[in-house]
């Protein structure tokens, strides 16, 4: 299994697919080097499932996707609300 998110230290290294499930929410695949240490990382970073058109058509030229600076901006209003006491 090779790490495919193009902005991971470890993107394109090959690993052992040891496992997958969901975890703190996210669907993670667990991985072997080669000397056994096992990692986690969520299956969206790996090539365990087909690519994903987003990443295909930017090719390293974008590094956020619309959905995930909407989620980025949902959080920074839900901690203003909270710090004003909203």
């Amino acid at each position: 299994m090779r790490v495919t998110h193009p902005f991971h230290p470890w993107a394109g290294r090959e690993f052992i697919f040891v496992g997958r499930r969901l975890a703190w929410d996210e669907d993670r695949v667990a991985l072997a080097d080669e000397s056994g240490e096992v990692v986690s990382l969520p299956a969206a970073w790996t090539d365990v499932d087909p690519v994903d058109p987003f990443v295909a058509m930017a090719a390293g030229r974008c590094p956020f996707r619309v959905e995930d600076l909407r989620a980025v901006a949902d959080l920074i209003e839900a901690r203003r609300v909270r710090a004003s006491g909203g």
